[in-house]
């Protein structure tokens, strides 16, 4: 009697598989992209292989979470501003430009903040708005917040890179 040899199905790697099985230093590199902290990005590489995304991502926030004052500095001394839409006026360019000056000025690093999510039509508002509303934090209690904003912008790239990889291993 012949057993029935079932078909062999072609699969195709996640974007995710991807990440999971490249080189340390090549994982380490797209990290490196997300958030500039190398113990950040060796702690979350280390960790591979990740069964999913939100695995992923849970194991890149609590990383962030562990960066101490210094690291957490390094990061955010990497950090730029956050892109103008293209067509912003002059006038409200000139009023971000100088609010995110003020808070460099006070806080030592730019101005982080995540949008994802949100709109194009409302991100200069909403960075405007945000920028002014932390210019009057305590510098340890901003810490807090640029920390947190961060760790979001991190998640935000990250996702972003894993979705990359897979498309660059499908465009050849």
């Amino acid at each position: 009697m012949a057993i029935p040899v079932p078909a062999q199905t072609r699969t195709t790697a996640t974007p995710l598989h991807f990440f999971n099985t490249a080189s340390p230093e090549d994982t380490v590199s797209t990290l490196l992209t997300c958030l500039r902290s190398p113990r950040w990005a060796r702690l979350v590489a280390a960790h591979r292989p990740y069964p999913d995304l939100p695995a992923l991502l849970a194991a890149a926030d609590e990383a962030s979470y562990d960066l101490n004052a210094e690291e957490l500095t390094e990061a955010l001394a990497a950090e730029t501003l956050p892109v103008l839409p293209e067509n912003t006026y002059a006038a409200a360019g000139t009023a971000l430009r100088a609010a995110h000056a003020a808070y460099e000025s006070r806080f030592g690093h730019a101005f982080v903040i995540c949008l994802d999510g949100m709109s194009e039509d409302e991100r200069l508002n909403h960075v405007l708005t945000a920028v002014r509303s932390r210019l009057a934090n305590d510098p340890e209690d901003e810490r807090v917040v640029a920390a947190e904003e961060l760790r979001r912008l991190a998640g935000q790239r990250l996702r972003h890179a894993i979705r990359g990889a897979g498309n660059r291993a499908t465009s050849h």
